[in-house]
């Protein structure tokens, strides 16, 4: 399932391993290093930074909504999943 972080822009709810509020020190230095290091994905079309998502992958995905509305989002995707009915696999004989 996707994440919508914003602007027509997701991220695959997966591979997420954390949303963060961006409003301390070590955020904003992870910010940077992923920017230096090439891992940095821009979702904020300009608007300023509110959350930073992690990936398994080490992308940081910056995103102009409020971490809180990205979590109870994230929740919403997972119970909308869980209520999805399951592909029954055919009786064995």
């Amino acid at each position: 399932m996707l994440l919508n972080v914003g602007f027509d822009n997701a991220v695959v709810q997966e591979r997420i391993v954390a949303v963060v509020d961006v409003n301390s020190t070590p955020v904003k230095r992870m910010i940077e290093e992923a920017r230096k290091g090439g891992f940095l994905i821009d979702a904020t079309h300009g608007k300023k930074i509110r959350a930073v998502i992690v990936t398994d992958s080490n992308h940081c995905v910056i995103s102009a909504i409020q971490a809180e509305t990205l979590i109870v989002r994230f929740g919403s995707n997972e119970k909308l999943q869980d209520k999805k009915p399951k592909d029954k696999e055919p009786e064995k004989k």
